[in-house]
């Protein structure tokens, strides 16, 4: 903490207590809260991404190459993995402790109600914003997207969805129809819609919520080795490691991606998509496309690190379609099943059964554990699916995978995202702040 910031410490306290509160969908509070800071998110230049997977990536690849134009970016993502200063950036940095206590002070002590933990990061960070003079918000969603605390946003510059699988159902519904129009709550009359690869299901109930709606024009990525179709941006392998993205009435562009794995062909698409539409504001995004892409990180996120001599794998997959991308990635990438170790761990509402038998077959040496947070999946029942030693701390099952690593192999650390950022966390050496699921 810099000396500028002496009160940081108790108002990171103050906002870890609201986190047993939980998640709390609506927008009416955050939308007094707002009012009473002086409605900092008005007129605020915006990107709003929703999706089952793939939000925090493209969040981050819009970001990158929006830096790459020259412009001031802000940043808001959840969960963090290590800090809660990660959740919102500036510039591409996490926010400093100065302007971190700036912010906190203003969402918890100048509101007329009291905020979930959730709430007061997103008021923070758009008062974070505001303060910055950031030109463009890029702001990732929660949880659904409706009554999600970024939807306050009234006039986004663009809507992106991402993709629609089954995850949270008791919150957003048991179909991919319902969970698709709750990710279209924040479709707004006039702003433009990027849309990642959907199910038939989740797209019609998309386009009709934009309908409904009056959102501006739709464009979809798809899977296409040459041009699309009109309205559609084409994604696909440009060599052994280059990405090809085509988009209606644009010049192909063929970029080795910092993001890893094949999932983020179609990300890349949904980004440059997202970039073309914010090109009329700013022409020189279209410039920035290939080196913002090529320069685009996302920590946890197929990630590798080295630690004693091994090659760890870090990956966030935290639900069947993230898992279903990781193993996809193994296949291609990976050392082989003889040479792969998985340290696995899983929340209890997640649909880990499905994570695990499609990721056991990819790994020779499995070991289970109890991520932080909220009731994990019980050792004994994921031994049950595949074969593997439950050893429950995270921090010991690493060690073990390290220590017998066959050269060249890989230990790979998935199945919650909460997991993956205790191990990078001890991997790197950075002091965390407590683990919260939200």
């Amino acid at each position: 903490m810099s000396p500028a910031a002496p009160r940081l410490p108790a108002l990171l306290e103050a906002l870890g207590q609201r986190a047993p509160r939980g998640m709390v969908l609506g927008l009416d509070r955050v939308r007094e809260a707002l009012a009473a800071l002086g409605d900092p998110h008005a007129g605020l230049a915006a990107v709003h991404v929703a999706g089952t997977n793939g939000k925090g990536s493209v969040c981050a690849m819009v970001e990158s190459i929006a830096r790459e134009a020259g412009l001031r970016t802000g940043l808001y993502t959840s969960p963090h993995l290590s800090r809660f200063a990660e959740r919102i950036r500036i510039g591409g940095e996490m926010i400093g402790d100065a302007a971190l206590e700036a912010a906190l002070s203003a969402a918890l002590e100048r509101v007329p109600s009291p905020l979930t933990f959730f709430e007061a990061l997103t008021v923070a960070a758009f008062v974070a914003f505001r303060d910055a003079g950031v030109d463009l918000a890029i702001l990732e969603v929660g949880l659904g997207g409706r009554l999600d605390a970024t939807n306050v946003i009234a006039a986004p510059l663009c809507t992106a969805i991402t993709s629609i699988a089954f995850d949270h159902e008791a919150l957003l519904g048991p179909t991919l129809a319902d969970i698709a129009r709750e990710k279209a709550g924040i479709l707004k009359p006039g702003a433009p819609a990027v849309l990642g690869p959907l199910d038939p299901e989740a797209d019609a109930a998309i386009e009709a919520a934009a309908q409904t709606v009056g959102a501006g024009p739709r464009v979809r990525v798809a899977r296409a080795e040459r041009g699309g179709r009109a309205g559609e941006i084409a994604v696909g392998r440009a060599g052994p490691r280059a990405t090809r993205v085509a988009g209606p009435a644009r010049s192909a562009i063929e970029v080795e991606l910092g993001l890893r794995g094949a999932h983020q062909a179609e990300n890349a698409g949904v980004a440059c998509g997202v970039a073309w539409q914010l090109a009329g504001r700013w022409p020189e995004l279209e410039r920035a496309l290939p080196a913002g892409l090529a320069a685009a990180r996302w920590p946890g996120r197929l990630e590798r690190l080295d630690a004693g001599g091994a090659q760890v794998l870090l990956d966030c997959a935290h639900n069947p379609h993230g898992a279903q991308a990781l193993a996809a990635w193994l296949d291609e990438e990976g050392p082989g099943a003889a040479r792969t170790s998985l340290v696995f761990g899983a929340m209890a509402d997640k649909g880990w059964g499905e994570m695990l038998q499609m990721l056991a077959p990819r790994a020779q040496r499995r070991f289970y554990v109890t991520p932080q947070g909220r009731a994990a999946a019980p050792l004994e029942a994921l031994r049950e699916v595949a074969p593997g030693e439950p050893i429950g701390d995270p921090g010991a099952a690493v060690a073990r995978a390290i220590e017998g690593a066959a050269p060249g192999g890989l230990v790979v650390v998935t199945g919650s995202i909460y997991l993956v950022g205790e191990v990078r966390s001890a991997l790197l050496g950075i002091a965390p702040d407590p683990v919260v699921t939200l």
